[in-house]
């Protein structure tokens, strides 16, 4: 689904349009990556290697992030899953590789196949194969298993590229997703054979600065029933997350960092300077989860998946519901449509620029066309609060706003783009010293 808006010129100079991602089964995930630039970890990451495999595990540790207006933050990575009664249902796989292309291409396989990696030899064994299929406007290879397999990493990239502009190849638009390490160290804790992971690892490849892996009908062939089939579709659900914690201490001037928490704009349902006082004040207790300082709605769904409820308006929430819907303590169900949530952000937002403050809204812009492939939330620092995607077997996470960038910008052809409330004041000076939340 597509919704644009246009953008006056005193805001963007041209047009701002603005691309509600719908992922086919949900494998796009936005996930975690190493600290960098300004973030330190408080010590050196511990480093094992898996039984059954060479490569190294890295064990994360806790990292501080940079000291700010924001106060003093730590966070550390977890792993989420989608729970198995959403993830049955949806239909497993066929464990034969299937690739989808326009019409015209089937005039000349052997030439496209060979044009994008394939030796003469295998291209010819695609294009002579009786199994290809012409239907209308549409043409349903089906390469033999053997031949996927053995293709290089950076075969694999190159075909995989050009199959992830037709929407049908699902797996190849909507990779699995792995952004820091290894396949090994992402699924060190996942319910998975060592096997399994060994081919995941063996037939993944580069899209941009992260590893992807497209190639689950073929995953699937290697289950051993219906059970682990289902026990792997959830694994390649795999999403990383934060959980971030404030360090409270008698160093920390609460008047200073209440000042970038409630932004000036009052949408805060309780006050939580009392509470950080507390925390300064009662020995031992010297960090508070951040889910205390934000408001009712990212409380409520940060690190869980929709329900059927939320369906219940005819479709799921999606990025934009979430960035619209941050500040609410109800949320709105009319932000579900395209044109009037192109009404929100022009009525109630002004286009910023970094340094950016808690609850501005990031827009993913492509550079050329203007489309944005996906909105979060600024949190402090570089976290974010964002859901990719509108379906079920997308969460609502806190990660690193380059983490989003590799996901939505892996080819190097966008942008970030900053609103800010219209009601927010529009320098620091004029934010209050406290403020009731």
């Amino acid at each position: 689904m597509r919704f644009r808006f246009t953008v006056p010129p005193i805001f963007l100079a041209g047009l701002l349009p603005v691309l509600t991602t719908l992922a086919v089964v949900g494998y796009v995930n936005a996930q975690f990556a190493p600290a960098t630039g300004s973030v330190l970890a408080d010590n050196n990451p511990i480093v094992i290697r898996a039984e059954d495999a060479s490569a190294p595990v890295v064990i994360p540790s806790v990292v501080k992030a940079s000291e700010g207006e924001w106060g003093k933050l730590e966070y550390f990575p977890i792993f989420l899953e989608a729970p198995s009664h959403l993830v049955d249902r949806f239909p497993l796989p066929s464990p034969k590789p299937k690739w989808v292309l326009p019409a015209a291409v089937a005039e000349n396989l052997a030439a496209f196949f060979t044009q994008n990696g394939l030796s003469e030899a295998e291209a010819g064994l695609i294009a002579n194969s009786r199994e290809t299929i012409k239907e209308g406007e549409l043409v349903y290879v089906f390469p033999p298993p053997s031949l996927v397999e053995g293709m290089s990493s950076e075969v694999r990239a190159k075909l995989y590229k050009v199959l992830r502009n037709f929407p049908q190849n699902e797996y190849h638009v909507d990779p699995v997703l792995i952004t820091e390490g290894t396949v090994e160290s992402w699924f060190a804790t996942a319910e998975l054979r060592p096997e399994l992971v060994q081919f995941i690892s063996k037939l993944s490849y580069l899209r941009g600065d992260t590893l992807a892996f497209s190639d689950l009908p073929l995953l699937m062939g290697l289950a051993q029933g219906e059970a682990e089939a289902r026990a792997i579709m959830k694994a390649l659900t795999r999403t990383r997350s934060l959980i971030v914690k404030m360090v409270l201490d008698r160093s920390v001037s609460v008047p200073n960092i209440m000042k970038y928490w409630t932004t000036g704009l009052n949408l805060r349902r309780k006050d939580v300077e009392p509470m950080l006082h507390s925390v300064i004040e009662t020995q031992g207790a010297d960090k508070l989860d951040i889910l205390h300082l934000l408001p009712a709605m990212p409380r409520k769904y940060v690190m869980t998946y929709p329900d059927f409820s939320l369906g219940l308006e005819g479709t799921f929430p999606d990025c934009h519901w979430t960035s619209l819907n941050f500040f609410n303590y109800t949320v709105e169900p009319y932000l579900l449509d395209s044109r009037l949530a192109t009404t929100a952000v022009l009525e109630r937002f002004n286009p910023v620029e970094p340094p950016y403050r808690f609850g501005d809204i990031l827009f993913f812009l492509d550079a050329e066309t203007g489309d944005a492939f996906h909105s979060c939330v600024h949190i402090a620092d570089d976290i974010v609060f964002t859901k990719n995607g509108r379906n079920l077997l997308s969460p609502w996470i806190f990660t690193k706003v380059e983490d989003v960038r590799k996901v939505y910008l892996f080819d190097g052809n966008g942008r970030i783009q900053g609103f800010r409330n219209k009601k927010a004041p529009t320098s620091e000076a004029d934010l209050p010293a406290t403020t009731g939340m």
